[in-house]
């Protein structure tokens, strides 16, 4: 039976974060993943190379040694689709197999939820965070970090597809070029920051466990891969370790302090009521013993984007088999020297519709691959882009959805999938944002440099009719789910602003799940801020 200070649970972007920083104040972690290693065998190649994401997530065969292969339950508002919740399964969770777009989010994001009542995570008291687990080429400055564990360097080297977007988006938006949309103001138009350098993904796994230090033993820091956590072990009122299972059997891992539970938006909701904690109707029905009675599950809700994909020569880059192996194995060869060397995304807006209030509502993601219509939703075909000719996608995507939804227990078996309802689309606001989001990118792409037209959707869908008509079946989720363990300081809170669950001593939730709202772009860099703020929280 293993044992430590602190048990954290999943070694994800924000667990990866919480469980390094409390190990170096000297305590004795215990860190669980239920994926494996991200830096032994194939997984090196897989996981380390950035431009390995496109085969990784086009490929049935690898995406299924990676993904927890959830689907949400079938979407009423999306034709019954029942749509891929990718999320990564292995060391560094899905830091590790995201696109590697690193965004803060708006400020205002933060000031909201501390105006809810959430003392001590304002844009303030946030950006000590944000600042420390970052190393930002520029070097550090009022808003910026330096000398962290992940690595943030800018796209450089864009395609002129890349450039002519970024162009029109200044001349037909009026949006301004900006340097950092992650520093003084987000609006504008922007090369993407990513957390990849020198030809190699900076995961949570890899800025947090893969350093000297971590690999030499030097920290009391002890990770346990291949391990699904069935249950918090609580007795009485208090969280006192897990049980496990491992290839030798259950276990039970012993926590002298407090456990962290970091195991994402659907992880961390499942455990909870896997553990008694959650509503209490939904656990009389399961059989499940109630410990805590609490909204755990509720608030779910996610980004989501069409993809609009041009026929453009500047995009270069070719969507075949032959082009990714190439470049990939001459990436290994020579790190840093190849287009694999970096996100397949290239540059980003962010952007008002009509329907924004004080900040941009919209973000716009160009990326020089062009996009499968109408969507992707079957796990076992490989995904085929409308072409294998150069081209450029443009994702106009919904920042503040507001649909909301559920996950809830399938059954009481831990290893049972559980019931995704993100309610796409169930709230009517999401889809007028949407289809102007659209009709904008069309009218921002019309005559830009050598675009030679929609691929993707197409002309069949270019009237409003047909598009509001077809949407249902185009939108994709960006798989940034959050809300499920919602932060806060009333009856709709699962945890308080010291992520502690109420009702539960020695337990705490730190991950993509606490966040009340959802913030303005990418949430990878949002989530591994929370790690840190949640280890900041625990050693004061």
């Amino acid at each position: 039976m293993a044992q430590a200070d602190y048990v954290v649970v999943g070694a994800g972007s924000a667990g990866c974060a919480v469980a390094r920083r409390l190990a170096e104040s000297g305590a004795s972690v215990v860190l669980v993943e239920a994926g494996k290693a991200d830096d032994k065998g194939l997984a090196r190649m897989l996981f380390q190379t950035p431009g390995a994401i496109s085969v990784m997530h086009s490929t049935p065969q690898l995406k299924k040694l990676f993904d927890w292969g959830y689907k949400s339950t079938p979407q009423k508002h999306a034709w019954d689709r029942t749509i891929p919740q990718t999320r990564g399964k292995v060391l560094g969770g899905s830091s590790s197999i995201n696109g590697m777009l690193f965004v803060r989010g708006n400020r205002k994001n933060f000031d909201d939820w501390a105006d809810e009542g959430c003392k001590g995570w304002s844009h303030d008291d946030v950006l000590p965070a944000f600042k420390k687990l970052e190393d930002w080429e520029d070097g550090e400055t009022e808003l910026r970090g330096s000398g962290g564990p992940v690595r943030i360097t800018r796209k450089h080297d864009l395609t002129q597809a890349a450039l002519s977007f970024m162009d029109a988006a200044t001349t037909k938006l009026g949006i301004p070029a900006i340097e950092d949309y992650n520093a003084e103001s987000q609006e504008g138009v922007s090369a993407f920051q990513q957390s990849a350098a020198g030809g190699r993904r900076y995961s949570a796994a890899e800025g947090y466990l893969h350093d000297p230090d971590a690999r030499a033993g030097r920290l009391p820091l002890q990770v346990l891969t291949d391990a699904v956590v069935t249950r918090i072990a609580i007795s009485g009122s208090r969280a006192t370790g897990v049980e496990i299972v491992t290839g030798d059997g259950p276990q039970v891992v012993t926590a002298g302090r407090e456990v962290v539970l970091a195991a994402g938006v659907f992880g961390s909701a499942q455990i909870l009521m896997l553990s008694g904690v959650g509503p209490a109707g939904h656990l009389h029905d399961l059989g499940v013993p109630v410990v805590a009675d609490l909204p755990v599950g509720d608030n779910l809700h996610d980004h989501l984007f069409v993809p609009i994909s041009f026929r453009m020569d500047s995009a270069v880059r070719r969507p075949t088999p032959a082009y990714f192996l190439g470049h990939l194995a001459r990436e290994r060869l020579r790190p840093g020297t190849t287009w694999a060397a970096g996100s397949s995304f290239e540059s980003v807006a962010f952007t008002r519709t009509s329907y924004a209030r004080e900040i941009p509502d919209l973000q716009l993601l160009s990326l020089y691959w062009t996009y499968p219509v109408p969507n992707q939703d079957d796990p076992t075909k490989r995904i085929i882009p409308p072409t294998n000719k150069p081209g450029q996608s443009v994702f106009p995507t919904l920042i503040y959805p507001e649909s909301r939804g559920t996950v809830r227990l399938a059954s009481t078996d831990p290893l049972a999938a559980p019931l995704i309802d993100p309610a796409y689309l169930s709230d009517p606001r999401d889809t007028e944002v949407l289809v102007e989001g659209i009709a904008m990118v069309r009218d921002l792409m019309a005559g830009v440099g050598d675009n030679q037209g929609e691929i993707g959707p197409g002309s069949r869908y270019f009237s409003d009719a047909a598009m509001r008509r077809e949407l249902p079946n185009f939108v994709h989720s960006v798989y940034h789910p959050v809300g499920t363990c919602r932060m806060g300081v009333d009856e709709r809170a699962v945890v308080d602003p010291e992520l502690k669950v109420r009702g539960v001593d020695g337990l705490r939730v730190a991950d993509a799940s606490i966040m009340p709202t959802v913030t303005g772009g990418n949430t990878n860099a949002p989530a591994m801020m929370i790690g840190e703020r949640c280890a900041e929280l625990i050693l004061a």
